[in-house]
């Protein structure tokens, strides 16, 4: 039953871990460990790094940092949102999420 569930809700329940995690998280703390492919094979500059920190200074409210750490963190926090909010109405409500369109 709970892995039916779990199967069921991975997704929603991914994104929602995903974001409270980051709006808990320290962005002015010391440097954790990545798991960004470019920077583990020795790249400096990854498209992606620093979206985390980006979307952790939002929800500090520091949108100065926000934008500084990767300017895609504010368009990326809406859509990670957006998400979040289609599928509590696919899944839980059961109502088609792109019905509103």
């Amino acid at each position: 039953m709970i892995k039916k569930l779990f199967h069921r809700y991975f997704e929603l329940i991914f994104w929602i871990a995903a974001i409270a995690a980051l709006a808990f998280a320290d962005p002015a703390g010391p440097a954790h460990f990545s798991l960004c492919p470019f920077k583990a094979v020795g790249f400096t500059w990854c498209p992606g790094c620093g979206l985390g920190h980006s979307i952790s200074w939002l929800f500090h409210g520091n949108i100065a940092n926000s934008w500084h750490a990767h300017w895609l963190g504010i368009p990326a926090l809406g859509i990670i949102l957006y998400r979040i909010y289609q599928l509590v109405r696919l899944k839980v409500f059961n109502k088609n999420a792109l019905s509103a369109f």
